[in-house]
């Protein structure tokens, strides 16, 4: 596909062309000046897609539980999106590599689109852009979007921010339980998934999941399960995937859909407008001029105010101008 104006762009993916999803998501990661724009142009055909964030520490198999549910889902012929992150580059052969492999057989379906996006050095477990992304898929009308995170800690709680139905994979092995409970992530999971079950221990640690989640608070009714599986072969995917549906009624039943959905647009809104004024303050020469201040031993306390009060100037001198054209 040649390089297409917005107009172009924006008929190919109502066209549901694939590599003009593809041109969307790439301007949605390099932030490009227009992106907002398209993005409001396709927002109308969002709402359909049900958001699934899977995460857990690194090494729980979440690449490999992926791959087993995108091909459950294909047997019902949605179109299914895949967005996984890297906490490097998209380039650089690392853990994405490893994504890609494992996800080969699902790559070549006409019916999985995958996509990699590098945190380039978010703390969180997912990248800048992520809600956006989601968004596209769902425009283009994708009726399941995975959405597999790094597992970096204490910021990978984005990710319940992000989907409708969280899920925390763990695994058998010493101390993985209590790690989860510092991460945080313990307080986040609608459903809990204990993969590579067939390792030695499995009994006990679910024993344990299923005493630590005994004394979470109910999410309006909801109690989160601990789901057994082993990935590799596909062992207890059918049950998790009756278990996302489950969850999916409840929060349907409850109102609690509607309710996440509109804090998560309100978080977004809240963001696209920091990032918005954030770029327009801290521009390159008002960066230029700061760094030159703090160099001189300027105190931060100052300069930072000195930058707001530039800005508000700018956006009076802009209101003036305008008011002059006009009359």
């Amino acid at each position: 596909m040649k390089q297409l104006d917005d107009k172009s762009l924006l008929e190919a993916f109502r066209n549901c062309e694939r590599r003009a999803l593809a041109r969307m998501l790439t301007r949605v990661e390099n932030k490009h000046p227009s992106v907002l724009e398209l993005l409001d142009s396709v927002y109308d055909r969002t709402g359909d897609a049900w958001r699934i964030g899977v995460t857990g520490p690194p090494g729980a198999g979440k690449s490999t539980l992926v791959n087993r549910l995108v091909i459950r889902y294909r047997a019902s012929d949605d179109l299914i999106g895949v967005v996984a992150f890297d906490p490097t580059s998209p380039f650089t052969g690392g853990a994405l590599l490893g994504d890609r492999v494992r996800m080969e057989t699902i790559g070549r379906d006409p019916g999985v689109f995958i996509r990699s996006m590098a945190t380039r050095g978010h703390l969180g477990g997912l990248a800048v852009g992520v809600d956006e992304a989601c968004d596209l898929f769902d425009a283009f009308g994708h009726r399941k979007v995975l959405v597999e995170t790094v597992g970096v800690g204490q910021s990978e709680l984005e990710v319940a921010n992000a989907t409708d139905t969280t899920l925390v994979v763990l695994v058998p092995q010493s101390g993985d339980s209590i790690q989860a409970m510092k991460a945080g992530l313990m307080e986040i999971g609608d459903i809990f998934v204990l993969n590579m079950c067939d390792r030695d221990g499995a009994d006990e640690a679910y024993r344990e999941l299923v005493s630590i989640l005994s004394i979470r608070e109910l999410d309006h009714g909801w109690r989160p399960p601990v789901i057994r599986t082993v990935a590799r072969d596909g062992g207890g995917v059918e049950k998790l995937v009756e278990t996302i549906a489950a969850h999916r009624e409840h929060l349907v039943g409850t109102g609690m859909l509607e309710q996440r959905r509109r804090n998560r647009s309100a978080a977004k809104t809240k963001r696209l407008v920091e990032d918005v004024l954030s770029r327009r303050i801290w521009n390159a020469a008002r960066r230029a001029k700061t760094m030159n201040r703090i160099a001189s031993g300027g105190s931060p306390y100052q300069i930072s105010q000195e930058l707001i009060d530039e800005f508000y100037e700018e956006i009076h001198r802009e209101q003036a101008h305008a008011e002059t054209e006009r009359t």
